[in-house]
């Protein structure tokens, strides 16, 4: 299994980056996907997740409003669109994957089976 994120970089507060991972090696469409943050010396913490079908979502309240996670089965991919930056969403954004065909979101670090190898997001003031 391979869970490749995409789309960090370098961007000013109040902008906007879409970050992007794309897996392979598992049936997509039987895991819930995640979206969590690691900053330097903080723990590792969900951003956003989605359900297997796309019909249930989870947004931390930290980004509620501001992100929108989504994902397209067809082209085994989940996506974070990420606006409003603030210079606190800065940290390694890693997806997850979830082997999971419920309707409840996971949002612990413990349910997620799978791991991409996380990107740099970096928000200035």
């Amino acid at each position: 299994v391979q869970l490749q994120a995409s789309g960090g970089g370098l961007v000013q507060a109040g902008g906007s980056l879409r970050l992007s991972c794309a897996a392979s090696g598992l049936t997509f469409s039987n895991y819930h996907m995640g979206w969590f943050r690691q900053a330097p010396g903080k723990e590792r913490d969900i951003v956003a997740g989605i359900s297997w079908n796309g019909v249930s979502t989870y947004h931390a309240t930290s980004v509620k409003g501001r992100f929108t996670i989504s994902r397209d089965n067809a082209k085994n991919t989940v996506s974070l669109q990420m606006n409003s930056l603030k210079p606190e969403d800065t940290a390694v954004y890693y997806c997850a994957a979830d082997l999971n065909r419920g309707n409840l979101v996971s949002r612990t670090t413990r349910e997620y089976d799978y791991w991409g190898q996380g990107t740099l997001v970096t928000v200035s003031s």
